[in-house]
């Protein structure tokens, strides 16, 4: 007769599977809250005590850590001493382990759980067994997740065992699980204990959705979502129309949040191809978006739009009457949304909570042979404001050069930002000379950039660019400062009169 060992947490379909087992002549063996379960409907169920010899104790802390049971798991069947050894000691073989784990990631999340509660949801006897189970593969069938039971019982039926493939494939879906549960542990401890950069990094993902394809048609690509701190992203977006967001889409809706994080006014951002292409603050959401698209009506288009305000109508006639290939926002008037989903290539994604910003994660990186972990790019913005010039900013230019710098700082480097009236005039972004980005910003802006400001994620090198903004008409600079040709920069903006804050802290963007 064969054996399956069963003690489960998340009980969805377990009686119907242990029935359809039992039917087949399988032993089923439980404990704790599983077998009064399997029990309570017909069931026959043999104790794991009975088995063992010994009874669960210490609140249940112990009940399936014993050499009867994990003998019976681990136990190598075409191996004659391990049959011998089995014989000796009064070992049965268990040819199923069917177990997920105590609800630590489920706990964790609850805000009212204490370091008790989430202690005692560490699960030992489960993963111990998983991994024996998984380790043996070659013998034994092990199950971690109750949708597989369906494909189990079809192989049983149909042909009168679960097939190598099936069970290797089981494995590794058990050694992706505990490592997953094990990684929130450490993350845990490392977390409460303040270990910033451990040793040894374990990051753990779940896959949200495949994706057709990757940054190009010939790369495969997949959406993993953090699991613990998702509030805000993406990953908790609910698409109200279109098809399925694309690698770029995940990657470019991204960076539009990231920078519509820096605001508390109502303000759109539009992105194209990772940097924004323009971003509007306003009295709402429509003044705001004309603001963005004014930017730059050429780059928007095919773009990402982020906004931290409702759609209303006025908002969503502007943007059917141009190709976006994304709308991000937190809500949309019922009438917004019929005129929008008139446009059958525009996803419409809700975010509820599109403006949370208290995050602590990592910000990764990968590179051949390693990754790069950084802290997230919180760092102040203001508060080491000092004037070197001068002529100071007028109270219209420093809204504008804060508005500019909470730009700039989310703008690939090389990066250059100008702005007026709470709404971008031109970026430059990623270029290897800033002169270079400040001229593509100029050239870009035409007109509009006289009477604009400037924003600079890192000092400038030379007075060149002081030159340049000032034969553009532009009146006013911040920038981090620390060069060692300062001096020159603040000289030639005393020369034109244009007023220069330094912050103190640049914001590199890679």
């Amino acid at each position: 007769m064969k054996r399956a060992l069963i003690s489960v947490y998340d009980k969805k379909g377990i009686i119907e599977f242990a029935k359809k087992l039992s039917d087949m002549g399988w032993e089923i063996i439980s404990t704790g809250g599983t077998s009064r379960i399997l029990s309570g409907s017909g069931l026959k169920v043999t104790d794991v005590s009975d088995v063992t010899g010994f009874p669960e104790c210490f609140n249940g802390r112990v009940k399936t850590l014993h050499p009867k049971i994990h003998g019976g798991i681990l136990a190598l069947r075409d191996d004659e001493n391990h049959l011998k050894t089995m014989k000796e000691l009064g070992i049965k073989p268990i040819d199923m382990v069917v177990n997920n784990l105590y609800p630590f990631k489920e706990t964790l999340l609850k805000a009212e759980s204490t370091h008790e509660d989430i202690i005692e949801n560490i699960d030992i006897g489960g993963p111990s067994m998983l991994r024996a189970a998984a380790k043996n593969y070659k013998f034994v069938t092990v199950i971690v997740d109750p949708k597989d039971y369906n494909t189990i019982i079809d192989e049983l039926e149909n042909k009168g065992e679960v097939s190598y493939k099936t069970r290797e494939y089981l494995a590794a879906k058990v050694f992706q699980h505990t490592s997953n549960y094990d990684a929130l542990i450490s993350h845990y401890f490392n977390k409460k204990t303040n270990i910033k950069f451990p040793d040894t990094v374990t990051l753990t993902f779940e896959k949200k959705q495949d994706l057709r394809y990757g940054e190009n048609p010939h790369q495969e690509a997949a959406f993993y979502t953090e699991e613990l701190e998702t509030t805000g992203t993406l990953s908790e977006a609910v698409k109200l129309h279109g098809k399925e967001l694309s690698y770029n889409n995940i990657g470019d809706g991204n960076g539009a949040l990231e920078i519509l994080k820096e605001f508390t006014l109502p303000t759109v951002v539009a992105v194209k191809h990772a940097n924004p292409c323009g971003v509007g603050s306003g009295k709402n959401i429509a003044e705001a978006f004309k603001k963005a698209y004014e930017s730059d009506k050429q780059s928007i288009f095919g773009g990402i739009i982020a906004a931290n305000d409702e759609i209303d109508v006025d908002t969503a006639k502007m943007i059917k009457d141009i190709f976006i290939e994304v709308v991000i926002a937190p809500s949309y008037s019922e009438s917004a949304l019929k005129i929008l989903e008139a446009k059958k290539n525009i996803r419409l994604l809700r975010l509820p909570h599109i403006n949370y910003n208290k995050y602590s994660t990592y910000d990764m990186k990968k590179v051949l042979g390693g990754v790069l972990l950084q802290d997230r790019n919180q760092g102040k913005m203001y508060e080491d404001l000092k004037i070197v010039t001068q002529r100071k900013p007028s109270d219209e230019e420093l809204k504008d050069l804060l508005f500019a710098w909470k730009v700039v700082k989310n703008t690939k480097s090389n990066a250059i930002v100008l702005a007026k009236n709470q709404g971008t005039v031109a970026v430059g972004p990623g270029q290897v000379s800033r002169i270079w980005a400040l001229e593509n910003a100029i050239r870009q802006g035409e007109e509009s950039v006289r009477g604009s400001v400037m924003a600079s994620d890192a000092f400038f090198p030379f007075s060149d660019c002081i030159e340049a903004a000032a034969k553009a008409g532009i009146t006013a600079v911040i920038q981090p400062g620390g060069s060692v040709r300062d001096k020159d920069s603040i000289d030639m903006a005393d020369k034109y009169k244009i007023s220069m804050l330094f912050t103190g802290m640049r914001h590199f963007k890679h």
